[in-house]
């Protein structure tokens, strides 16, 4: 009898652990819309780190966190999609006036404009907006809208 009285109590200490764990630190959780992430490695075998949007290293936000890949919102941009405890619907994190190029491991990342073969942001826009001569690329949910042009072209 003893030594059920024993497992139950290791049983309780661990499930008390495992929820002041949750609780104290967020636990895991799956990522919210709005917060970004760097994705960079193979197209099959992505790897996906969470970090502040700010950070030049941060190349997508998550638009919107689904079960499927087919419940992206659609009437816009593709969105791409990264698959771990959920789908994740992402659009570039990009910030107007800074460059980008592409690049086969890490996806877009953040150059200089001086740099060859890149496209830079001239606006990006919560809404629809008008982008005259520059290429759009917009995203129904959350409505954004991105201006982009090559450097040095007009």
């Amino acid at each position: 009898m003893r030594k059920i009285g024993w497992g139950v109590g290791a049983v309780a200490v661990l499930v008390a652990g495992a929820f002041a764990f949750t609780v104290l630190t967020g636990g895991p959780r799956t990522p919210e819309p709005g917060a970004c992430a760097r994705i960079e490695g193979e197209a099959d075998a992505p790897k996906y780190r969470a970090m502040d949007c700010g950070s030049d290293q941060a190349n997508v936000k998550i638009a919107k966190v689904v079960d499927d890949a087919s419940k992206c919102p659609t009437g816009g941009a593709p969105y791409s999609t990264y698959t771990g405890s959920a789908t994740l619907c992402l659009i570039p994190n990009l910030v107007e006036g800074a460059c980008y190029q592409q690049d086969q491991l890490a996806g877009l990342r953040k150059v200089e404009c001086t740099t060859a073969d890149v496209v830079r942001v001239v606006k990006a826009a919560t809404g629809t907006v008008t982008c005259g001569d520059d290429r759009t690329v917009r995203y129904p949910e959350p409505a954004v809208t991105f201006c982009l042009t090559r450097p040095g072209v007009r």
